[in-house]
């Protein structure tokens, strides 16, 4: 049984709405947060909570996943671990990951699973015993990231890495994003009464002023139309639409 706790933490709020990710080991008290873009609501949380975060584990290069690095690595005195392919342009690397390669955060032990797309490198944290995914800007709620570096090819090959993993793995992603997919995700499953409930839990958390995430992994592969995808081809129309 993992004793990894998970704590949202909203940055850029109402500019990029992303979310950093405090995890903690229960077990050993080692503490990590998953791509810290804004570093003053991160330093607030880890006060509340007596935390000294160990590390920072990013999912890939982007100003708005990578801008507190520097801060947080000097406050703390975090190791920075981030994906090899992604070693030139994270600020502060400290350790770098190949695909296939795990990490142990005290007692929890995370697999690096690569995903080209988004960008060339970008990387998903996987947290087997405790059914955590955290996915950076490769999958949102109901949506995924956009072509910035990679390919159609790329993103469909690194989207099925994703739905090979068990259906009850709960997945955390980089931005508060499942507003936008909803249009699309009622256009392609019309009559879906998964998805129908999808939308109403995850109202319900917005209007709490909580992420939607986490949903699990199941559930999403029966509503977001990116990941019912056939074809790299098919994936790209979806892209252009």
């Amino acid at each position: 049984m993992s004793n990894l706790k998970i704590e949202p933490i909203l940055c850029r709020a109402g500019s990029m709405d992303n979310y950093a990710w405090l995890l903690i080991d229960e077990e050993s008290g080692q503490s990590a947060v998953v791509d810290p873009s804004e570093a003053a609501p991160i330093i607030n949380r880890c006060q509340e909570l007596n935390v000294k975060p160990d590390y920072i584990f990013n999912t890939h290069h982007h100003y708005d996943h990578t801008d507190a690095n520097l801060e947080l690595k000097q406050l703390y005195g975090a190791k920075i671990v981030g994906g090899a392919a992604d070693s030139k342009r994270i600020p502060g690397l400290d350790i770098a990951l190949e695909d296939g390669d795990t990490f142990n955060l005290g007692e929890s032990q995370a697999q690096i699973i690569r995903v080209d797309g988004h960008t060339i490198g970008h990387i998903l944290w996987y947290f087997p015993e405790a059914k955590a995914l955290f996915t950076g800007d490769t999958l949102f709620n109901l949506c995924i990231g956009g072509l910035f570096e990679g390919t159609a090819e790329m993103m469909f090959e690194s989207l099925q890495k994703i739905k090979e993993l068990p259906n009850d793995v709960n997945f955390y992603p980089g931005h508060e994003y499942t507003i936008h997919g909803i249009g699309f995700a009622r256009y392609f499953n019309p009559h879906s009464q998964i998805l129908k409930q999808y939308i109403e839990n995850a109202e319900n958390k917005l209007n709490q002023g909580k992420p939607a995430a986490p949903v699990t992994l199941g559930v999403e592969k029966q509503c977001n139309p990116y990941l019912q995808a056939l074809s790299p081809a098919s994936l790209k129309n979806l892209c252009s639409g």
